[in-house]
């Protein structure tokens, strides 16, 4: 049976998850307003093995959100997991991050549209079947009122920045799910689960996070 730890840092939800053929067996996650992943995600990660009574070198292989997103949850949850992947010699397995919010969810017709801010009136954004399979690439888009204008049919969105993309996405078919605001481990379990069986693995000295934008720094 594989045991997977999965790690989700993208945004303010430092979260990780232990998971079992599919199951989540242990869970840690806390959301606050700064971002205090390098803190907390190695004692989250000594907490889920604990609570489950296994060892590190138990894992078969370590899943990581891989983005679009904050660049410095990025780097943290992307250095844990390889870091782990490394010294356990196991593989290391990278999940979209859109996708996982777009499974955090169900609805019967549709779509489903996961919106990760990305300051000021930009987000990052896909568009999912109701199954959370994608349907359009991974981009970077300015909100504005004729945004998803050509998905015809019931929208609902997702995510950290519901309340700016209420200001321009008024019509009446689109619908915000507040709900579901960060990413979770948790919603990564089937994902992962799944490209573990298929040996979709990453490049562990390779692999980077998937910014979709240019890093930038302001003097």
């Amino acid at each position: 049976m594989a045991l997977l730890l999965c790690l989700e840092t993208v945004t303010r939800n430092c979260s990780v998850a232990l998971v079992r053929e599919g199951q989540v067996i242990a869970l840690r996650e806390k959301a606050e307003e700064g971002y205090t992943h390098a803190e907390k995600l190695h004692v989250f990660i000594e907490e889920v093995l604990q609570e489950a009574g296994v060892l590190a070198s138990d894992l078969d292989a370590v899943a990581v959100s891989k983005g679009p997103g904050s660049y410095t949850g990025l780097r943290i949850g992307v250095s844990a997991a390889k870091g782990l992947c490394y010294a356990l010699q196991i593989p290391l397995i990278s999940v979209s991050t859109l996708q996982i919010l777009a499974r955090a969810t169900s609805v019967n017709e549709g779509y489903i549209i996961p919106l990760i801010d990305a300051r000021r009136m930009e987000v990052y954004t896909a568009v999912f079947d109701t199954h959370g399979k994608p349907l359009s690439a991974v981009e970077a888009m300015i909100l504005n009122e004729t945004s998803f204008e050509a998905w015809q049919g019931p929208c609902t969105f997702v995510g950290d920045c519901l309340p700016k993309a209420k200001t321009v996405l008024t019509h009446p078919r689109f619908q915000f799910l507040e709900s579901v605001v960060f990413p979770s481990a948790q919603t990564m379990a089937d994902l992962a689960e799944a490209l573990y069986h298929e040996k979709q693995f990453e490049d562990v000295a390779y692999f980077e996070p998937f910014y979709l934008k240019n890093f930038m720094i302001n003097p």
